[in-house]
C-alpha cells in the first residue's frame, strides 16, 4: 500500500498503486458506513474548510457528510456570501482561512489550476473538488471504485465515455484513472466536443455512437457543459439526442451486462432516456453512495493514514 501525499490535486500525477490504495481504503470505509454507528474519530480535532467558489450540490454534500463521519470540524464557505464578491483574491481568502487553523481546504473553482495554486501558497492540505475543465479527481476515484466493485476488476475492461469530453473535468480525470488501471477507454460525441487530440492521453476517439458502445462493458455518460462552452458546439439539443443520446434502441445493441454510469446532474431525455437512468443496469445512485466512502478515504489518507489496514483501529 502506498500513499505519502498531503494533497489530492489531480489523477494525472498519481501512480496506479496510489489509486489502488484509495480504492482499498474506500472499501473499508464503505463497510464502516454499514455499521449502526457510522462515525469514526479519524479527523477529530481537525478543521476542514469547504471552499466552494463554484456552485455544487452533490460533491459539496458528499464531502460535508464524509467530514462529519470522520468527526472533523467543518466550515462551509460559499463565494456568494464572502469577501471574494468584494474583490478579495483567492490567495488572501485562503490565507485568512488558514489563519483560523484550517487543516484541510476542499476547493471547487471555475479556474483550472486553482487547487495547485493554493497548495503552493498554503500549509494546509488541499483537496481538489473540481477545477474548471481540468480535473475532478474524487469523481474519477469513485467511478473507478464503482467499476471495480461491480465488475471485479478494471484492467482489460472496455469503457466508453460518451458526451461532452472537451469541457468535462470528469472526463479528463476518468481517462487518467482508467488508463492507469489498464482499461481500454473509448471517447465518443460530436467532433466539436471530442477532438482527436484526446488520443494523446491513451484512448480511442470515435464519432460513431453505435460503434463506441457495441463492445463496451461500461458506458459512462456526460452531460453537455453549457456553463463552460463559449458558444454552441452543436446545432440543437434535439439533434444531439438523436445522434448521441443513449436510447432504448441503442442500449438493446450493447452487451447484455454493460453497465451505465453518469456523474450527474442527469439531463433526462437528452444524453440518456429516463427509463435507462432508472433501470437495473444503471449505477448512478451507487456512484453517489460510493462517493461518500471514497471521499472519506481521501481525507483519511491526506491526513496521514497509510491504508485500509488502519481503519479497524479508528
Amino acid at each position: 500500500m502506498t500513499w505519502n501525499r498531503n494533497h489530492l490535486l489531480d489523477i494525472e500525477s498519481l501512480a496506479p498503486d496510489e489509486i489502488v490504495t484509495v480504492l482499498d481504503t474506500a472499501r473499508a470505509f464503505k463497510a464502516v458506513g454499514q455499521r449502526a454507528i457510522k462515525k469514526v474519530p479519524a479527523l477529530r480535532g481537525k478543521t476542514v474548510v469547504n471552499l466552494f467558489v463554484e456552485p455544487s450540490t452533490r460533491t459539496r454534500i458528499s464531502f460535508e457528510l464524509a467530514e462529519q463521519r470522520l468527526s472533523a470540524d467543518i466550515i462551509n464557505f460559499t463565494a456568494e456570501a464572502s469577501s471574494l464578491k468584494k474583490g478579495e483574491t483567492l490567495k488572501d481568502t485562503a490565507r485568512n482561512l488558514e489563519a483560523l487553523n484550517a487543516d484541510f481546504i476542499v476547493i471547487r473553482h471555475s479556474a483550472s489550476g486553482a487547487p495547485q495554486f493554493l497548495a503552493r501558497v498554503l500549509n494546509a492540505s488541499v483537496i481538489n473538488a473540481g477545477d474548471g475543465a481540468h480535473e475532478h479527481p474524487t469523481q474519477a476515484l469513485l467511478d473507478a471504485f464503482t467499476i471495480r466493485e461491480k465488475k471485479g476488476r478494471i484492467e482489460g475492461l472496455n469503457v466508453t465515455i460518451l458526451g461532452d469530453i472537451l469541457y468535462s473535468r470528469v472526463a479528463r480525470s476518468d481517462i487518467w484513472a482508467l488508463t492507469k488501471m489498464g482499461a481500454n477507454v473509448t471517447l465518443c460525441g460530436p467532433a466539436t466536443l471530442v477532438p482527436r487530440t484526446f488520443e494523446q492521453m491513451g484512448c480511442r476517439v470515435t464519432h460513431n455512437v453505435d460503434e463506441a458502445i457495441r463492445d463496451a462493458d461500461i458506458i459512462n455518460l456526460l452531460r453537455i457543459q453549457h456553463e463552460r462552452q463559449r458558444k454552441t458546439m452543436f446545432p440543437s439539443i434535439g439533434e444531439y439526442t438523436t445522434l448521441f443520446g443513449l436510447t432504448k434502441a441503442r442500449l438493446a445493441k450493447t452487451k447484455p451486462d454493460a453497465l451505465i454510469m453518469h456523474p450527474g446532474p442527469i439531463n433526462r431525455g437528452v444524453e440518456i432516456d429516463s427509463d435507462i437512468a432508472d433501470c437495473d443496469r444503471s449505477l448512478i445512485l451507487e456512484q453517489v453512495t460510493n462517493g461518500l466512502a471514497v471521499r472519506m478515504a481521501v481525507l483519511f489518507l491526506v491526513n496521514g493514514g497509510k491504508g485500509p489496514q488502519e481503519i479497524g483501529a479508528v
